[in-house]
């Protein structure tokens, strides 16, 4: 665990910056106390399965960028009138990425904004 100056600063004026900052990388403990370590490399290169889900991911972000306004409005929208615990991105994501068309047809139900035609 590492713990630098500037940090110990942000976290007495209150503030609890988490991910990557600079040459750290912090986290929130189970107990609420921040841990920041410094970043390391990978050890071993990427599996073909991360490549290939690495991949998926970006190609659907593209995908999500490459919709219209109104289209992206319609899908956090369903996400939110269904109650679902995730956003509409997320769907959109779990949408392209499994193809599970009966999964969003009952979001489309539920919500009664149509998503996929």
């Amino acid at each position: 665990m590492l713990i630098g100056t500037d940090i110990n600063l942000l976290n007495l004026a209150g503030l609890s910056p988490t991910g990557d900052f600079g040459p750290l990388t912090g986290y929130t403990s189970k107990r609420g106390k921040p841990v920041w370590y410094l970043k390391a490399p990978p050890k071993e290169p990427p599996t073909g399965y991360q490549t290939h889900y690495r991949n998926v991911f970006r190609l659907v972000a593209m995908a999500w960028a490459a919709l219209s306004p109104a289209k992206r409005a319609a899908w956090l929208a369903a996400s939110r009138r269904a109650g679902l615990k995730i956003t509409g991105y997320n769907l959109f994501l779990y949408w392209n990425s499994k193809g599970d068309s009966a999964a969003v047809r009952t979001v489309e139900n539920q919500s009664g904004i149509n998503l996929i035609s």
